[in-house]
């Protein structure tokens, strides 16, 4: 089974911490080149030295923020001018927890912006290279919310679940340019995100964040949190030419939480 990623160059969002920075290691661990985007220069500095170069790889980054889809359109489009991305990672952080009816619409159009309108660029962006070098895959790291709607993550359920359609239909229009658009939907994955929404659920209900943390762990079938490691490898394997076929999906890692066939 092939899952080399030498002689590729990949796009990883979000790099800097949690679920991103896992997939840009593993990337470059399976020969990737990859070119890091995030808002925090610094960290992306530091991560651009943690990445293996085994396979002679000169890793880089692009300075965004994806609350400002300027500035990713701009980087991108000026990086497409120059050369191809053969993989595409979209993740950034979610939106902030809260009940639905409690949503002003500032955070729906925030949320937007960030998840879908700047997916959309990029993808626009390097789709015309993807199509010349006859490979393409875009991963979307969503959630499993887009299978069953989370509680108290009313914002987030909305946009997650326009993402996945972007997805589909991108899928539906790129497959037949061996291009692949995928969506991984992490369950409750060991990062700061996870941290945040822990201490949020905690304060709300006025409970103890280990009350917290122990009702999560008994929703998962395995008893714990995952680790963002195990999405990365997911994520490499659909990345690789050994994920060829598999197109328009959505993949939980979830130790098996997501109550859905």
């Amino acid at each position: 089974m092939n899952i080399s990623l030498q002689n590729k160059y990949a796009l990883v969002c979000g790099s800097t911490q949690g679920i991103g920075l896992a997939i840009a290691k593993e990337f470059a661990s399976n020969g990737a080149t990859c070119i890091l985007m995030a808002r925090n220069e610094n960290a992306l500095k530091e991560v651009v030295q943690e990445l293996s170069t085994s396979n002679g790889q000169q890793h880089s980054y692009f300075v965004a923020d994806f609350s400002q889809p300027h500035e990713v359109k701009e980087v991108i489009e000026n990086f497409a001018k120059q050369g191809t991305l053969h993989i595409v990672v979209n993740n950034t952080g979610g939106p902030k927890a809260g009940p639905i009816t409690d949503a002003d619409e500032d955070s729906f159009r925030i949320a937007f912006n960030q998840h879908v309108v700047c997916n959309q660029l990029i993808a626009k962006a390097v789709i015309p290279g993807m199509k010349e070098a006859g490979y393409g895959r875009i991963i979307n790291i969503i959630s499993t919310s887009v299978k069953i709607p989370l509680n108290n993550l009313g914002v987030s359920n909305t946009i997650r679940g326009a993402v996945a359609s972007w997805a589909k239909t991108m899928a539906n229009e790129l497959g037949a340019f061996n291009i692949t658009v995928n969506n991984i939907l992490p369950g409750m994955t060991q990062t700061a995100r996870l941290d945040s929404l822990i201490q949020h659920t905690a304060a709300t209900k006025n409970i103890t964040v280990e009350k917290v943390t122990e009702n999560m762990l008994n929703e998962i079938p395995m008893k714990r949190f995952g680790e963002a490691s195990e999405l990365a490898n997911l994520a490499a394997f659909l990345a690789s030419p050994a994920a060829s076929y598999i197109n328009g999906t959505s993949i939980p890692v979830d130790g098996g939480r997501t109550g859905s066939i």
